[in-house]
């Protein structure tokens, strides 16, 4: 199934600086750490969409510590005001962010996050003009259901100009 993209995938084994877009997102949070709870917070923000009739759009972003995961609405549902939202989902407006971005190819687990973000701060302070402006997160493209092996992933670094 094709989804709506919220903003373009960065190349596997690339790493770059992109702008992301504005938006609106819906959002679950967990006191404890995402790898811990992921399961969870998918549960919650895919009860959402489909008790709402949204239709799913990639990536979802996942934030690590505190656990968060990110679903963007499609610009047709983004302003509605009827979504039945799940308990622990809250609706959030986003605005335009500048992220170091690593892509990944292979299975979404702590190990590969940490191993990536480790790649990414790395290549970060080669690069003039740009520190880092806050933590790591992870940005998922596929659903639980393909091989790990095909998953695609990027750890994104919110940077800011020096």
């Amino acid at each position: 199934m094709a989804y709506e993209q919220a903003y373009p995938m960065t190349v596997a084994g690339v790493c770059e600086i992109k702008t992301l877009p504005p938006g609106v997102v819906l959002e679950a949070k967990s006191a404890g750490g995402y790898f811990r709870e992921n399961n969870g917070l998918f549960r919650r923000l895919f009860e959402t969409i489909q008790r709402s009739g949204v239709p799913m759009t990639t990536p979802v972003e996942a934030g690590i510590l505190p656990g968060t995961m990110v679903f963007y609405l499609d610009p047709k549902n983004a302003q509605r005001d009827d979504l039945k939202m799940a308990e622990g989902v809250v609706r959030k407006t986003i605005g335009e962010r500048t992220v170091a971005s690593l892509g990944i190819r292979g299975g979404y687990s702590q190990k590969s996050f940490e191993e990536n973000s480790e790649k990414l701060r790395e290549w970060l302070k080669q690069e003039p003009g740009w520190v880092a402006a806050g933590e790591a997160y992870a940005v998922y493209w596929n659903s639980p259901f393909t091989i790990w092996f095909l998953k695609r992933s990027e750890i994104h670094l919110p940077v800011r100009r020096k």
